[in-house]
């Protein structure tokens, strides 16, 4: 047990959003900060260091209930968790099917299990989604019990979760990102059995190393098109998605929980019903 016990924040997932919501929650928190490798996590603690954080790393594989479980026994001995941020994830040009449903659905539910048996009366918890989730087509009532309600070391075994019925990366982060939101709701009851709360935002393009790697892959001219044709006509920015998570997180926002927030500018209310239209009839093959 570390000698004086605070509040602790765990950012699982140490990418541009992830770190911009935690420079706004960790404030005077001890802050524990997850990437893949254990080199990465050093870098970004050395830098948090520097800018007067008290925080601590351990590398995580989101995918692994083991590494979940380990960052959840670095944490408790700073004091209780009170914040969790799981920013976590691999997008459709980085990762194969199996990857993305692996590491962004069940990995994401794994987490939410298990950070809802510790989290502290009073705490939240945000996961970072994405606008792609409010791009699939509507499931049946049965799929989203399934996606919400199966237990988490069956949800890979789903049939409509197989590659053949998925058939494309950016469907299966689709579906992955459909699952957070839907198991972010069936979590809050949990969670709220200890006094506590969890939602979801859905960020659209928000310029970071992922939406670049997103703007040169395959779908690049898709994600440029976006950009000149939905109705902010611009990316967002981390800072922007660090203010609206802090919100969240405070005191203003004790009333809700269980719910997602989509945060990308228009561009999905474009998609379906704006200039964007286009998108859907192409994308919605894919």
């Amino acid at each position: 047990m570390a000698e004086i016990e605070k509040n602790v924040v765990v950012l699982v997932g140490a990418g541009g959003i992830g770190i911009a919501i935690a420079r706004r929650v960790a404030q005077g928190k001890h802050l524990v900060v997850t990437s893949l490798t254990q080199e990465e996590t050093d870098r970004v603690v050395e830098r948090l260091r520097m800018d007067g954080f008290d925080v601590t790393g351990v590398a995580c594989d989101l995918g692994s209930r083991e590494d979940i479980l380990a960052v959840i026994e670095h944490a408790r001995k700073f004091g209780p968790i009170t914040n969790v941020i799981c920013a976590g994830g691999v997008s459709p040009s980085q990762a194969p099917i199996a990857q993305i449903l692996r590491v962004d659905l069940y990995g994401t539910s794994v987490l939410l299990e298990e950070f809802g048996k510790v989290i502290a009366p009073g705490g939240s918890g945000v996961v970072v989604s994405s606008q792609s989730g409010h791009r699939l087509p509507a499931l049946t009532q049965e799929q989203n019990w399934a996606l919400a309600m199966t237990p988490t070391e069956e949800l890979l075994d789903l049939g409509f979760l197989s590659e053949e019925a998925i058939g494309t990366t950016l469907r299966a982060y689709q579906y992955a990102k459909r699952c957070n939101v839907l198991r972010v709701q069936s979590q809050a009851c949990e969670w709220g059995k200890r006094g506590a709360r969890v939602f979801s935002i859905s960020p659209g393009i928000i310029m970071t190393p992922l939406a670049f790697d997103e703007l040169n892959g395959p779908r690049g001219e898709g994600y440029r098109k976006m950009l000149d044709l939905m109705p902010a006509k611009r990316a967002g920015t981390v800072d922007e998605m660090g203010a609206l998570v802090a919100f969240l997180m405070g005191p203003e926002a004790t009333f809700i929980t269980g719910t997602d927030i989509l945060c990308d500018g228009g561009c999905t209310a474009a998609y379906w019903y704006g200039d964007l239209q286009y998108l859907q009839e192409n994308w919605s093959k894919s």
